[in-house]
Order: structure tokens, then sequence, then C-alpha cells
């Protein structure tokens, strides 16, 4: 019967499932950040696209319409403007539900540590550490009043293992992990979860960079535990759906792995050992 097959379809396939909600997106101008965007909108959200590109990011806005979406120029290393950025969410939109910090940055490729220079190890930091723990604050300062709340900090592998990527990039990615936990030790009696969502490779313009990666096949050369599935930005933005939504609302303090089982093995030992 009609009405039964409609009784085993989710709940989530057939709804709009940040309904009414306001997020705030930072390195939101495009890639992963533009998809989560444009995710959250088709599922009913109001998005704030905090970024320093500023062409891009009104480009994006107008795309998805001003009733729907706005542009703040935000350098997540400047407290003001992070702390405008959130203000303005809660000043055109009443109120603030989501938090992604999803701006981030690399260094140059260089694998010895001798050769690591310091203004480029502190330049990764204040993007990668100290714009989240500023979107966080300011998230939280908004958030606490409200009893309520989501905080996404984009991680990666590299928050779990090392030798993926340089030491700026996976000790801040490591550390947003510590700071992702402490803060939902504190916030959880607020109501406000705090979580990391780490994915795996995904081409965009940083990664295809730092791997030094053709646009066309690069990817090929990039070991993959599970076979025949590609990680795309669309999924991404799925995951970060699900953690801004209410059907994660007993989950705080997790780093969510989406890698397809890269960081559960070494690929090259071990009862399951294989070639790339």
């Amino acid at each position: 019967m009609a009405g039964d097959s409609l009784l085993s379809v989710p709940a989530a396939a057939t709804s709009r499932r940040l309904e009414g909600k306001v997020a705030l997106i930072t390195g939101a101008a495009m890639s992963i950040g533009e998809c989560i965007a444009r995710s959250f909108c088709k599922h009913g959200a109001k998005v704030v696209i905090a970024d320093i590109q500023d062409d891009l990011g009104k480009s994006v806005a107008e795309d998805l319409g001003a009733h729907v979406a706005l542009f703040v120029h935000c350098d997540v290393t400047i407290e003001s403007d992070v702390e405008k950025a959130v203000d303005t969410a809660v000043s055109i939109f009443g109120k603030l539900d989501i938090m992604v910090n999803n701006a981030a940055v690399a260094d140059p490729r260089k694998p010895s540590i001798v050769e690591n220079e310091l203004i480029d190890f502190e330049r990764v930091v204040k993007v990668n550490l100290i714009g989240p723990f500023l979107g966080t604050k300011h998230a939280a300062r908004v958030m606490i009043p409200a009893r309520q709340g989501s905080i996404i900090t984009l991680g990666s592998v590299c928050s779990s293992v090392g030798g993926v990527a340089s030491h700026a990039y996976t000790s801040t990615k490591h550390a947003i992990v510590g700071l992702a936990k402490n803060a939902a030790a504190e916030l959880g009696q607020f109501g406000i979860r705090v979580n990391c969502l780490s994915c795996y490779f995904v081409e965009t313009p940083l990664t295809m960079k730092f791997f030094k990666m053709e646009e066309d096949g690069g990817r090929d050369g990039v070991y993959s535990n599970l076979k025949g599935v590609k990680l795309k930005e669309e999924d991404v933005a799925e995951a970060a759906i699900y953690l801004a939504s209410d059907e994660s609302k007993y989950m705080s303090g997790h780093n969510l792995a989406l890698d397809g089982g890269f960081t559960t093995i070494n690929p090259a030992f071990g009862l399951f050992s294989r070639n790339a």
C-alpha cells in the first residue's frame, strides 16, 4: 500500500533537516565550505558566509539569495572580524544555531623539520587553530544565553595520524580535536554540542596544490582503504548536516572520521595488509 511505503522512508529523506536554523561558516567562499553552505540552505538553513575572498563570497551569497544567505568579510585570525561575523548573523537572522569552523591553510611542502620556517608554522597555527578557537569562543558567547547550539570544526585524517601532511598542518589538526573536546566538556551544561569532522583526501585547490597533483587524474595515486568510492565535497557536507541537525542531538566531544577506514589500518603490515 502507498501508506506503508511512506512509513519505510527515513524522516531525514522526506524533510529539510536544518529547517529554521542559522549557520555561520568560515572559509565558505569556495570548495568544501561553499558546498556546506549550499547544502545547508537546501535543508532549510540560513547561512552567513565568512571569508577573506570578498568577490567569491559575495557571488555565492547572491546566488543563494539574500533571504537565506549573506556574506561577511572575515579573517579568522582577527578576533574583531570573528566577533563581527557572529554579531551580524544574530542581528540579521535573529540567532546563531550552528558554527562551522572550516577555514584552513597549509604551509609549503617541506618534509624536513630542519627546513621548516617559523613564520610559516605560525601562519598555519593562526588560521587553523586560533581561527577555530575564536569561532568557538564567539559562537559560545551567543549560544550560551540561548542554551543550545552546534559547533563543528573541520579536522582531517591528520587529526588522528602523522606522516600525511606537514608538521604545522598536522599539529593544528591534532590540536583542534583537543579544543573541541575541552569546549564540549565546558559547554555541555548549556546544551551546546561541539564536535570535529575529519575527512580524508578531497580534491580541493588546497590539497591539489599541497600534494602537487595535476587536476586531471591526480587523485588516482592516493591510497584508499575503501575501494570503489571517491570522497567528494558533498559527502563532507552531508556529514556536517548530520552534526548540525537534531539527528545528532546527543553527540558531543566527538571526532567524526569520514575517511573510509584510512586511520584504522596500516596498509603495509598486518592481517589485512595490501598494496595501494
